[in-house]
């Protein structure tokens, strides 16, 4: 066998998962409940995240260790992490460890009470709840995400700067207002143009925390020397949600680079802070929501973000991948 013929899960993708007459199918056939593919991943770990209660449930059944890893965590810490919240509980009626220690020194059930379902689990007694500072950031979190909605935003450009508003972004960039009907006709269709011509074409919108620079259409915002010339005794946070790639953010600091290349909404990692690890939870899946609040801004919509912005400006003609 070859590919993700190996386990007896050929053909499986994502959405399969959720089908359990064709899972139950598979594994009364052979198919291997502890390992998909080639790379030795585990089905329940692939339901949790991608699949149905019932293939959860299915599995669980099946494995020998319903708390054995994957890349350093359980099925119910990635359920959670996910959102699954359904197949959370359907992994803990199975036998799954709520109290497991993951990333941070967090557990499942400790890390699900900031999320969208705080009362998951029961908490144990004498162990503790979120701190004030925790509970902040998930209430954040609950409110902004809802608050941008849903829009589409391959393609986009950010660079969210903490507090300083639009007017002191544009005089720091040393912007100039842009041409109204060559902004006009861009909107209309920003790629019949070469992309050269209207890179340093960007809005620019005072938020509650600081203000945004924004560019739907390219990477413009999120260029290093935007941020050194923003962050200049402040934070900013730069997002370019690449096409091909997926989402690529920047910290810069007081004009300095403190990250490159990091994957904002991407969900926490084994090295992260206990503070990183709740973050990254709390916007798992919400790229631009991550980068606003990253930054600490609180917009009460999207229009910073997607337009019309209070400002449409044109950026001198240098180097911004110089520092």
């Amino acid at each position: 066998m070859t590919g993700r013929d190996a386990g007896g899960w050929a053909g499986m993708d994502y959405r399969g998962w959720e089908d359990h007459e064709d899972v139950k199918r598979r594994l009364d056939a052979g198919a291997d409940p502890e390992r998909w593919g080639v790379a030795g991943s585990r089905p329940l770990h692939r339901a949790a995240v991608f699949g149905s209660p019932e293939v959860v449930a299915e599995l669980a059944r099946r494995v020998a260790d319903v708390d054995a890893l994957e890349d350093g965590t359980t099925a119910l810490w990635d359920a959670v992490v996910a959102g699954r919240t359904e197949n959370a509980r359907a992994l803990a009626a199975a036998g799954a460890d709520p109290g497991w220690i993951g990333y941070g020194g967090w557990t499942p059930g400790r890390l699900s009470l900031a999320g969208p379902e705080p009362d998951l689990f029961a908490l144990p007694e004498g162990r503790p709840g979120l701190t004030e500072a925790e509970r902040a950031v998930a209430e954040e979190g609950r409110r902004l995400i809802p608050a941008l909605g849903d829009f589409y935003y391959d393609g986009l450009g950010l660079a969210c700067v903490a507090g300083i508003d639009a007017e002191e972004a544009i005089s720091r960039l040393e912007a100039t207002p842009a041409d109204d009907e060559l902004i006009a006709d861009l909107l209309e269709d920003p790629y019949d143009y070469d992309p050269d011509e209207t890179l340093r074409l960007v809005g620019v919108t005072t938020v509650p925390g600081g203000c945004v620079v924004t560019q739907p259409w390219g990477y413009g915002p999120s260029m290093p020397g935007i941020h050194t010339r923003l962050s200049a005794g402040t934070v900013s946070y730069g997002l370019y949600a690449n096409p091909k790639s997926g989402n690529q953010g920047s910290i810069h600091r007081d004009g300095v680079c403190e990250g490159w290349d990091l994957h904002p909404g991407g969900g926490p990692c084994p090295e992260d802070s206990p503070e990183e690890v709740l973050f990254s939870y709390v916007y798992c899946y919400n790229a631009v929501a991550y980068s606003l609040a990253y930054a600490g801004l609180r917009p009460t919509d999207a229009r910073a973000v997607i337009g019309p912005p209070d400002h449409w400006v044109e950026l001198p003609d240098r180097d911004y991948w110089s520092v």
